[in-house]
Order: structure tokens, then C-alpha cells, then sequence
């Protein structure tokens, strides 16, 4: 039987969700404990996205292939009795043959939340602190170069489709906390981390928006290639749709 599942996990002491030789990873934590309810035999797990290291997610949409008798309740509560603190899955359901979230999706939400106070230890694993004042008014203004249709060579990694659809950028405050809300149908890898890192630059007040749009334009490296920390950074939603033919999307965060 194909499930689909959401799964939620603190990125902190994950090298990412992918699995990597002598590395922990969300994708082999799931296998282990899918392999531990199917008499040893290991399950591929896919994902909608391939998280970074140190990257959240409370949305994450994977899927599986599984053969013993639980149904999909039971299968919730039996894996997240045995996988570890820092990983739970959500809403497993039955899917279709051959199911893979990737090309599923229609689009994807990532949210990086930025801690715009004093040291706090509390908001240390999931957000970024950042001292100086920001002007989100600015900031705000400056994220509407990011949407629409754009090679985004600028702002990701290396890809032979860097072209992507940003749907909305939204940059909001609730008291000390600012969030950094991107919508889009796939993302290049750093992609996220590397808008924010120039929009905090518009907030601190040292680049203007249309540096942005100059360097979005220019396609190289932008402004060094600087991206935000990880810990900032969680995959809020994945909405499944339209069927997606194309590799797209891949590479994550």
C-alpha cells in the first residue's frame, strides 16, 4: 500500500532531510523506523522537499510504500512511538500507486522567523536574533521584487532550470517577532535563506530595493551569495495539486 504522511521535525541536529553516507537525517530516521515495522525489510521515503541542514519543518508531505497490517492510525502511532523526539508524523493516508510528493505539489510555503530582540535562549533552535532595529516597512517593499516568474540564478544554487514562480513574499511583525513568509512553486537550493539575507539588509538600512532588482537581474552571486542561518528557516505547507512533470523543485531551502 502507498501512503502519504506530514511530518514534523526540529532541524536543529539533522544534516537535512535527505539521506547522506555517516550523516543523521530526517529521510533516515523515517526508513529506520519503517524498516522496524516491516520485519527489517527498508522502505524508500520521499519527500516533498530536501531540506538543509538545520532547516524545520511542521508541513513536510513524504510517502512510502508500506505491507503489514496496520491500518493508516495505527501506522501513525506505532512509527512515532519509535522515532526519536525530534521527528513526528501527522494525517497518514492512503495514496495512490507510484504517489511522490515532489511532483505533486502545486506549491510550497517556507516561513523564517526572525527574533528581533534581546538574547533569548528559548527562540535559539528556530529563529534568528537580530539586534538592530528593522524597518519592515521597507522590507516589505523590497520583497515585491521577488515576485512573479524570474531566473533566480542570483539567489540559488547552481541549476540548469533556475527559473522559478514566486507567488507572495510577505514580511510581517507581532511585537518582537518578524516573519518572512515566501510562497512559490519550487525553490532553488538556499533560495529562501539567501532572499532573506538581502532583505535584512533593507532593514538594517544598508541596500536599497532596487539593488535587489539589479542584482535579481544580473543573475550572478548576489551580494556575495550571503544567506541566512538555517535555524530561521521551517517548510510551513506543502499543497499538493496538479501532477508536476518536470524535476523542478528538488532542491530545497
Amino acid at each position: 500500500m502507498r501512503y502519504r504522511a506530514r511530518v514534523e521535525y526540529d532541524g536543529t541536529d539533522f544534516a537535512g532531510f535527505q539521506l547522506q553516507p555517516g550523516a543523521r537525517t530526517v529521510q533516515g530516521e523515517l526508513e529506520a523506523a519503517l524498516a522496524r515495522l516491516s520485519g527489517g525489510k527498508r522502505q524508500p521515503v520521499v519527500g516533498a522537499g530536501r531540506t538543509d541542514a538545520g532547516v524545520h519543518a511542521e508541513g513536510q508531505v513524504i510517502a512510502f510504500s508500506y505491507s503489514g497490517r496496520l491500518d493508516a492510525d495505527a501506522l501513525v502511532v506505532a512509527l512515532n512511538g519509535i522515532l526519536p523526539a525530534d521527528v513526528a508524523l501527522r494525517d497518514a493516508r492512503r495514496a495512490r500507486r507510484g504517489f511522490h510528493p515532489r511532483y505533486a505539489a502545486r506549491y510550497r510555503d517556507y516561513r523564517y522567523t526572525i527574533w528581533n530582540g534581546p538574547r533569548s535562549p528559548l527562540r535559539e533552535r528556530t529563529a534568528l536574533r537580530v539586534s538592530a532595529a528593522l524597518d519592515v516597512e521597507a522590507m516589505t517593499r523590497a520583497a515585491a521584487v521577488f515576485v512573479g516568474r524570474h531566473d533566480f540564478s542570483a539567489f540559488g544554487g547552481a541549476d540548469p532550470q533556475p527559473v522559478r514562480t514566486v507567488y507572495a513574499v510577505r514580511v510581517r511583525r507581532s511585537g518582537r517577532i518578524v516573519t518572512i513568509d515566501v510562497r512559490a512553486e519550487a525553490f532553488l537550493r538556499r533560495m529562501v535563506r539567501r532572499i532573506v539575507a538581502a532583505l535584512l539588509e533593507v532593514g538594517r538600512g544598508r541596500l536599497a530595493a532596487d539593488a535587489i532588482a539589479a542584482a535579481l537581474a544580473d543573475r550572478r552571486p548576489a551580494f556575495g551569495g550571503a544567506a541566512a542561518a538555517a535555524r530561521g528557516l521551517s517548510l510551513r505547507r506543502v499543497v499538493l495539486g496538479r501532477r508536476r512533470e518536470s524535476g523542478e523543485g528538488h532542491e530545497e531551502a
